[in-house]
């Protein structure tokens, strides 16, 4: 993620702090920031969501349209994640095309959802070979105060969960939209957890701050049967076999309470 400056002075108080399992924001090393919510905020997308991570805002719209299916998996609808850093969001953010951050932050969130396969991709085939459902997740940074892995990922996952697309048939090979939605065909719940290594300590969903002082950091993601599904190690600095045990053992429990407390109270509503 693009980094501010940030003076000596600064520096050393935040890793003074850490060294003494301690915080800018007052939160333990293994205190996530609070989490909301809000799904169907964009009226003409097919889903969306909303999710406030401490004071880091983002948004996700989901939109499905009918095209081709990849020549590879010519049977199976298509999932495609991107991410804009909008200029108001961080004054370090700036117009233009995606950026790398952008764009790895983009391929993050997809591998997860991708990887936990918590899409049935075939039910999205309508006709084999020649037309298929493809999703279109854009990620939208509005405020960034740190992690937008788990905010983007935890807002991506709301909106597909709350998704709904036509009903279609198909009539003389020509497929026919009818006025019915329907939810999509949901597997899996992936729900993702980063930690930023600062010296020998790992500091789990970091505030800007942190990251900007950060020797690297980890993002870890579970699905429902608590499988790791995918991991990425970002910046220049090295974990130890130690630190990765200790984040994949703390993400195995987390991202369980995190869907539990979070992602269960979605899925009530939708089934009511």
């Amino acid at each position: 993620m693009p980094h501010c400056l940030i003076s000596e002075i600064e520096t050393k108080y935040i890793r003074s702090l850490v060294s003494r399992e301690k915080r800018v924001d007052s939160r333990g090393l293994n205190d996530i920031r609070p989490i909301t919510i809000e799904c169907g905020i964009v009226e003409k997308a097919n889903g969306s969501a909303r999710v406030t991570l401490g004071n880091t805002k983002v948004i996700v719209g989901v939109k499905a349209e009918i095209g081709t299916p990849y020549p590879d998996t010519p049977n199976s609808g298509v999932i495609t994640c991107a991410a804009e850093f909008i200029p108001m969001a961080s004054p370090y953010f700036e117009p233009g095309p995606p950026n790398e951050e952008a764009v790895e932050l983009a391929r993050v969130v997809d591998r997860g959802i991708r990887e936990s396969k918590m899409v049935d991709l075939e039910k999205l085939c309508i006709i084999p070979n020649e037309k298929v459902w493809i999703l279109f997740v854009d990620i939208y940074i509005i405020d960034h105060a740190g992690n937008l892995f788990d905010a983007s990922s935890l807002a991506a996952v709301s909106a597909l969960l709350t998704t709904k697309i036509p009903r279609t048939e198909v009539e003389d090979g020509k497929v026919k939209i009818l006025d019915e939605r329907i939810p999509l065909p949901i597997n899996n719940i992936p729900i993702s957890l980063t930690f930023a290594k600062i010296d020998d300590q790992l500091c789990v969903d970091p505030i800007l701050e942190e990251e900007n002082v950060m020797d690297c950091r980890i993002t870890i993601v579970y699905d429902v049967n608590n499988n790791l599904v995918a991991m990425q190690k970002g910046e220049r600095g090295a974990l130890t076999t130690q630190d990765i045990y200790k984040a994949v053992d703390l993400a195995e429990t987390m991202t369980k309470e995190i869907r539990e407390k979070y992602i269960s109270p979605i899925l009530k509503q939708e089934v009511s």
